[in-house]
């Protein structure tokens, strides 16, 4: 009957994206990463005057934080 489908959920914050939200989320994560502690190493690079070793690290860092929070936030399917 008619009266009895329920409304689709508007989805709530805590609710995990779907479909093409979820390769977006993921992606920023990644990208964040990168750019906040490549940034992060950049600045201990000018701070400790060597080149750009911080900068590869924090590089590498900022991706497996990104991927550890792809991970936590889309691995396990609801």
């Amino acid at each position: 009957m008619a009266g009895d489908q329920k409304p689709p959920s508007a989805g709530g914050p805590g609710d995990p994206p779907s479909g093409a939200g979820q390769g977006w989320t993921a992606l920023s994560y990644l990208i964040a990463g990168m750019l906040v502690w490549g940034f992060i190493g950049w600045l201990v690079d000018r701070w400790l005057e060597t080149d750009g070793i911080a900068t590869g690290i924090g590089i590498v860092l900022g991706m497996a934080g990104g991927i550890v929070l792809v991970v936590r936030k889309l691995g396990t399917p609801q």
